[in-house]
């Protein structure tokens, strides 16, 4: 069980109150599997921990896992309007003759973009990549700029692209671990867009074509993401599944065929399934404490967080989890929303799995100067006292 520890500043918190959970004993977790892979990682999709990694920071070809970003682009530029998902595009001869994996459009005809981009996500149509590229940023190399904005938006340090299909080149690499966080990125950000990857067929121009992510058909609680391959990159798959309200996404690059993509990902989530457990702890905005305020026209005032703070652990070990809140020692009015006052601090044994501000929830105005003198006083007095 979650236990605030300390004396003055530390104030006593029961997150058991909030997970009333009876779990006998600590779980034991065993070494993760090894894969038959150049590179892979496991990764929360809601607090974002990573639970297994190797080679994760490796540079790698992607393949057609760069299509990931190709929607992420388009679908944010769907939210802000610049285009819409009924937009008629006009297929260029560029587009048409575009080629490796297809959607099958032809030049000069027009496609609606929602189409576009579900011959991309389904199909992982290369035509298909480029005339939406084309359309939303007028080239492909304009939109390839976008790509890599959005990369170095989110943190993707290792990444860069020079073409939105995934077609290999010396200059268009990423890793695991940036394509798990592009991918938790999109699953959250985007949830509409990203319910296409859960779809196994996709036909266009009476032309039906499955999507290539058999894991799809072989466990119901897999919705994604995407496949790729190049001889140079190999058989990857970035897959994502949910399980009693636990999100997991798992990275495989370059294994040595479809099958073995397939079943080194079904090691990973099984893995991460067994063997942790994602706790939401707190809500942001929650009240987590109520402080005493000086020189203030109120006398209390409300913290809590700004943020949801989601957390993954070994099963078996949330009662083993503590945690710390350090309040500055003195509160003094006027407090402004937002305004920091102290720290939260949740640790499991020697590894400090969240630490974060502690703000102000509600306004305090200042106090009349009758009280506020009172208060100078008494803090004077006592700070002396405290001092001998």
């Amino acid at each position: 069980m979650i236990e605030f520890s300390g004396m003055a500043r530390f104030i006593a918190l029961l997150l058991f109150l909030i997970f009333p959970l009876s779990i006998q004993g600590a779980a034991l977790v065993p070494a993760p599997p090894t894969l038959k892979a150049k590179s892979y990682l496991l990764m929360d999709g809601d607090s974002g921990r990573v639970l297994v990694e190797h080679r994760a920071d490796e540079t790698l070809s992607p393949a057609s896992l760069t299509k990931i970003m190709t929607g992420y682009v388009i679908a944010h530029e769907l939210a802000l309007g610049t285009v819409k998902a009924d937009d008629e595009v006009t297929v260029s001869v560029k587009a048409w003759r575009t080629g490796g994996s297809r959607m099958f459009i032809r030049e000069g005809t027009r496609v609606r973009l929602e189409d576009l981009v579900r011959g991309i996500v389904i199909q992982s149509g290369n035509d298909a990549s480029v005339a939406a590229a084309e359309h939303v940023a007028g080239s492909e190399d304009a939109f390839v700029g976008l790509m890599n904005q959005q990369a170095a938006r989110l943190g993707m340090s290792h990444t860069q692209f020079s073409n939105v299909t995934g077609m290999p080149n010396d200059t268009h690499f990423s890793t695991a671990r940036d394509l798990a966080q592009l991918s938790r990125q999109l699953i959250n950000e985007f949830p509409v867009h990203y319910a296409m990857y859960q779809e196994k067929y996709f036909t266009y121009n009476d032309i039906r074509q499955p999507n290539r992510n058999n894991l799809l058909w072989r466990d119901k609680t897999v919705d994604g993401i995407k496949t790729g391959h190049t001889k140079e990159a190999g058989y990857c798959l970035i897959a994502s599944a949910s399980r009693d309200g636990m999100r997991l996404i798992s990275v495989v690059l370059g294994t040595d065929s479809e099958e073995s993509r397939a079943r080194e990902s079904e090691k990973l989530l099984a893995y991460g399934f067994r063997f942790f457990r994602t706790h939401e702890l707190f809500e942001a905005e929650q009240v987590l404490e109520t402080a005493q305020v000086w020189y203030g026209d109120e006398d209390l005032v409300d913290l809590g967080l700004e943020e949801k703070v989601v957390l993954t652990i070994p099963r078996g070990e949330y009662e083993n989890m503590q945690a710390e809140i350090d309040l500055d020692q003195v509160i003094e009015a006027p407090l402004s929303v937002g305004d920091v006052v102290g720290r939260l601090r949740v640790t499991l044994g020697e590894e400090t799995l969240y630490e974060s501000s502690l703000v102000v929830l509600s306004a305090v105005g200042e106090a009349n100067v009758l009280k506020r003198t009172w208060h100078g006083i008494y803090l004077f007095f006592r700070s002396s006292f405290s001092d001998q």
